[in-house]
């Protein structure tokens, strides 16, 4: 069983603060859903700025967790470390543009319930985001 867990370690830790990571992100975002309501309902591409400041939130508590206790950098120096976090926005960027992509195809101009989009991309998100944080930003160099 040590063996098993010592070896999906990175997955399982991915899934937990993945996990966390989406309840940073659904809690913003459902909470501008919730404060911003009827102007949603007028106006839905304010459901893009609600995620866009839900995403930044996100992003921040994901890299401070990958980067610990997920991939466990051990990157040191300023400029190895702004290019670990350039890479790993970057990673995040290219999946908020599906997350859009999703959310405007499927609430804006489908009209599709917000919290059924937003929870299918995340599914989506968080999966992509995964292999891109394992093979693009917190790879091991092998030495």
């Amino acid at each position: 069983m040590i063996e098993l867990l010592k070896k999906y370690k990175s997955i399982i830790l991915y899934i937990i603060f993945g996990g966390l990571t989406t309840v940073v992100d659904w809690s913003v975002s459902f909470t501008l859903y919730y404060l911003w309501g009827d102007a949603i309902e007028a106006t839905p591409w304010l459901i893009h700025g609600a995620n866009v400041i839900a995403w930044v939130a996100a992003v921040a508590f994901a890299y401070v967790t990958n980067r610990i206790w997920v991939f466990e950098s051990r990157r040191r120096g300023f400029l190895p470390i702004v290019g670990e976090i350039v890479a790993f926005a970057g990673g995040r960027v290219l999946t908020l543009l599906l997350q859009e992509a999703l959310m405007a195809i499927f609430f804006t101009w489908l009209g599709f319930n917000e919290y059924i989009v937003k929870i299918v991309a995340a599914v989506l998100v968080v999966i992509l985001n995964y292999f891109i944080s394992k093979l693009l930003v917190f790879r091991k160099n092998k030495a």
